[in-house]
């Protein structure tokens, strides 16, 4: 991976609504079957608005009344577990990838690094 690409990858986690974001299984009249990812933890399974503020949601991985939001292998919370932990793994990703390159090239050669 090139500078230049982990530079992109930076830039949009700096840019992106800061974290940490959890996974939320939310539920109302209108939306039945909320999985979401927030900035805010959940008080627990089937909260119903207005006990929750839609301005903590950052992303939905089903919605399932009426079907706006949905994918054909039924992974909702694989899928929102996933982006609630790439919003910190990745910065950290793209540190490490730097750390390594930083690395003498005797020290990854013994380490079985490559750049």
């Amino acid at each position: 991976m090139r500078e230049e690409e982990l530079q992109e990858i930076e830039e949009l986690c700096s840019a992106a609504t800061p974290g940490p974001w959890h996974v939320r299984t939310l539920n109302d009249d209108s939306a039945m079957n909320l999985v979401a990812v927030s900035t805010v933890p959940g008080a627990g399974a089937g909260e119903r608005w207005p006990d929750f503020d839609h301005r903590d949601l950052v992303a939905a991985t089903l919605v399932q009344h009426p079907r706006y939001v949905d994918v054909g292998d039924e992974c909702w919370d694989e899928n929102a577990a996933f982006v609630a932990m790439a919003r910190d793994a990745v910065p950290r990703l793209v540190e490490e990838v730097r750390r390594l390159r930083a690395l003498p090239a005797d020290k990854d050669e013994g380490e079985g690094v490559s750049a």
